[in-house]
């Protein structure tokens, strides 16, 4: 009898959890998904929603590193597809691999509390209740904001990144972006097309990465460097950007101290050229704001009709109850492989990680052990919470001690880690699955 398996989400991890366990024989799984179709964070809508993505949101992973193994994007897709063209590709593989079934759509999970013999209760918003043998938890990390302490000081028009969807509302503005990640640097490029001045606050250096190197994205670039020497590596990364953008001082920027992979990669090919080009000024952080005026760490001072505060996200998992599992203001995050709970072996996180490339590719190898794992295929470590800890160590050797570093992962080092625990009896899908097109009207 297969066991009963609940699935909270069904944007790109979930959706690659539930054919995973397919794969691997589960046959009982309900997957809940709030909105009313496949996609989580990337279905756009021009109103705040769950989603984060703005109009212009495009992938900073190239497109043959953001794609599932046993599914490539297709072929006429740009290096770099924009957030339609990665939807579409997720509804398409949801519809290929028969996912939908499993998919109750427009049902919100608001409650989940353990049960003995490690089982889980499931209340959904209209009251009803489900239980389940397994909880896997894939309800993706960008979509609760967290806000800067002087938020409310500012008494112009304030908005965290979330909400940003478009620069028209910003034409002719004086405008403040806080914060020089991704989402920071494509509002800043976005808004300078329309608004009177554009600035950006960057409280701790960052290496600005263009898209591509020598002609090729720039991931792939880096991939060709794993084999060698971690020295050699470093040295050709730091000398490979420093020919594509030179001394961070001739953009007015503070160059980084750190090494280039100890950050998330702020990856932009614009931000320098507008930088260059007058359209938006570097400032340094912020120490404290009255009124409309804003102070930087350097004795310098602004006036803005409106800030958007790029300042990151919590880790919420909001159906649990606080004093049971609550990661929001957490500096470590101890899971073993980002999956496993050390104390609750039936529960079982799907892409709660920050990879230095995309999410899904990587949460699909997770999905794979996790399925196995349910099938009794892969045995629960004895030492698990050791693990767990020597994981949590390793980020923070490897990473800057920031939060929104806490669930961090180097791309490639993370693949081969979930690749040598997958099970060598682990079934692969019955049938090779033919790729369509994705809907032409939402590749556009």
């Amino acid at each position: 009898m297969s066991p009963r398996v609940c699935v909270i989400g069904a944007g790109c991890s979930g959706i690659t959890a539930i054919k995973n366990l397919l794969q691997a024989g589960v046959t009982d799984i309900v997957c809940y998904e709030q909105n009313d179709q496949v996609g989580g964070n990337w279905i756009y809508s021009p109103q705040e929603s769950h989603s984060s993505v703005c109009e212009t949101t495009h992938i900073i992973s190239s497109k043959g590193l953001s794609q599932y193994r046993d599914y490539p994007m297709p072929a006429d897709y740009p290096d770099y597809p924009s957030h339609a063209q990665v939807l579409a590709y997720f509804q398409a593989y949801a519809r290929d691999f028969g996912l939908l079934p499993y998919i109750r759509f427009n049902t919100r999970v608001e409650r989940v509390q353990p049960l003995p013999e490690g089982r889980w209760e499931v209340t959904l918003a209209d009251g009803a209740q489900e239980v389940f043998d397994y909880l896997l938890v894939s309800n993706g990390h960008h979509s609760v904001p967290r806000h800067p302490e002087w938020k409310d000081a500012f008494a112009g028009t304030y908005l965290h990144a979330h909400r940003y969807k478009q620069a028209a509302p910003f034409a002719g503005q004086r405008v403040l972006v806080v914060g020089a990640g991704n989402s920071g640097c494509d509002c800043a490029v976005e808004i300078s097309r329309v608004a009177a001045s554009v600035d950006l606050s960057i409280r701790t250096p960052q290496y600005i990465v263009p898209k591509f190197m020598m002609g090729k994205p720039t991931d792939t670039f880096n991939e060709t460097l794993i084999k060698l020497p971690r020295p050699i590596a470093r040295l050709s990364r730091r000398i490979g950007l420093f020919l594509q953008v030179g001394r961070y001082q001739d953009y007015g920027l503070e160059p980084p101290q750190h090494d280039i992979l100890a950050a998330h990669p702020t990856v932009n090919s614009e931000l320098l050229y507008k930088i260059r080009h007058g359209k938006v000024q570097p400032r340094r952080g912020i120490t404290r704001v009255e009124g409309q005026t804003v102070h930087f760490s350097d004795g310098s001072q602004g006036t803005y009709d409106s800030i958007v505060a790029a300042t990151g996200y919590q880790l919420a998992t909001p159906f649990f109850e606080p004093d049971f599992l609550d990661f929001r203001d957490s500096d470590r995050v101890e899971l073993y492989l980002r999956m496993f709970h050390p104390e609750h072996p039936s529960l079982i996180f799907i892409g709660l990680f920050q990879p230095q490339g995309a999410i899904w590719p990587l949460s699909d190898y997770q999905a794979q052990l996790a399925a196995n794992y349910i099938m009794g295929r892969w045995a629960w470590p004895t030492d698990i919470a050791a693990r767990a800890r020597r994981d949590a160590d390793a980020i923070e050797r490897a990473f800057l001690k920031r939060k929104r570093h806490n669930i961090e992962v180097h791309y490639h080092a993370f693949l081969k880690q979930l690749q040598r625990e997958i099970p060598a009896d682990a079934p692969t899908w019955p049938e090779a699955v033919r790729v369509s097109a994705p809907p032409g009207d939402a590749a556009q």
